[in-house]
């Protein structure tokens, strides 16, 4: 969390004790400050206040997008990718051949690309949405939104898109006019953990997934968590993403000197500015993992959400990666507080990683 989440998120605890449904005093400070925390998100996004629904994070903004929007439809079709976080691909699997929904899953280009063509291919007038990722959360690659959203709203067809990698890296007030729901989280930006929100365009109802006291406009019941909300408005803008492009860019260039056979994953492609995937050949990724943990370096093999199991990384899978290759994978994200020095020293751990596993016979 960014000091100025942590102030922000101790300052509301400290001060805005109550319920903010409560009718008291204690509950009125604690509404204000919900209703100024969400006035700040909306002005970030460029949207009115009232398209803020704040959520526990990005998966259950993605649940609360896609059922919440289905349950209120006729049963047809779904188009998304083979490329989406599970928050996304799960939900879609218990719709797909439920009551005559059926979800198709488009696969990306090589560089890990969902191309427009292939979502204008799938089109037609059974589509009730299409559900795209902003940018992946392994690869960092981005996704060409803005032909994808003019394609739907010439179809009439709603369309979701995952933010929670994009938030403070890409254009997202351009993403907030382009999508009718946009999912985001604020850990992504240093803000506190277990808080997002999804916004929803006018005009577009959601079907309450957790019935309760009818917060949040009816449509995601629950006391919301003040504190953290705070928390997340305190962040967003104060990180520079951008500026730590030429960084990533030193990073893999010095992999590359160092370790001539080493690959990056997605690099034809527009990537987010923090974001490397690479693979080290015969080297397997969580090996390298554990290795530099060893040696101070907190990294994931592909997503960090998945690092936990053995599978090969769907996304890489579906880029057309060997299995091999996609267990191989490894995710740096840079951050600011990071600078050329830790670029040197985690090339040069990489390396005798690269010569300790070899002496060893192997992986």
């Amino acid at each position: 969390m960014l000091p100025v989440a942590i102030e922000a998120y101790s300052d509301c605890a400290r001060q805005c004790g109550g319920n903010p449904s409560s009718m008291h005093w204690a509950g009125r400070e604690a509404r204000r400050a919900l209703d100024d925390a969400r006035d700040v998100v909306a002005t970030y996004f460029g949207v009115e206040s009232g398209a803020v629904v704040f959520t526990s994070g990005g998966t259950e903004s993605n649940n609360l997008a896609l059922s919440g929007w289905l349950a209120r439809q006729a049963p047809g079709k779904v188009i998304s990718s083979m490329i989406e976080h599970p928050s996304v691909l799960r939900p879609l699997e218990r719709w797909d051949q439920r009551d005559g929904w059926q979800v198709t899953l488009l696969r990306p280009n090589h560089d890990g690309v969902i191309a427009a063509s292939k979502v204008a291919a799938a089109l037609d007038e059974g589509v009730r949405l299409v559900s795209i990722m902003a940018a992946n959360n392994e690869t960092g690659v981005i996704q060409p939104l803005g032909e994808i959203a003019a394609l739907c709203q010439q179809a009439g067809v709603a369309l979701h898109v995952d933010g929670v990698q994009a938030l403070g890296k890409l254009e997202v007030k351009k993403l907030a006019a382009e999508a009718d729901f946009l999912s985001f989280s604020g850990h992504k930006i240093g803000g506190a953990r277990g808080v997002g929100g999804l916004l929803v365009k006018r005009g577009r109802q959601l079907q309450e997934q957790e019935p309760g006291g009818g917060q949040e406009r009816k449509r995601r019941s629950g006391t919301e968590n003040v504190a953290g909300i705070c928390s997340l408005a305190a962040a967003l803008g104060v990180i520079d993403f951008v500026a730590m492009a030429p960084l990533r860019d030193l990073f893999e260039n010095s992999l590359l000197a160092a370790l001539p056979d080493a690959v990056v994953i997605g690099v034809d492609a527009p990537r987010t500015p923090n974001t490397s995937l690479f693979s080290i050949p015969g080297l397997e990724g969580e090996t390298v993992l554990m290795q530099l943990d060893l040696a101070g370096f907190a990294v994931a093999s592909g997503s960090a959400c998945s690092s936990g199991q053995r599978r090969p990384s769907h996304v890489l899978m579906a880029m057309g990666l060997s299995p091999a290759q996609a267990r191989g994978s490894i995710r740096v994200s840079f951050g600011s507080e990071h600078d050329g020095s830790d670029v040197e020293a985690l090339v040069a751990a990489l390396v005798q990683v690269r010569v300790r596993l070899q002496a060893m016979g192997g992986r």
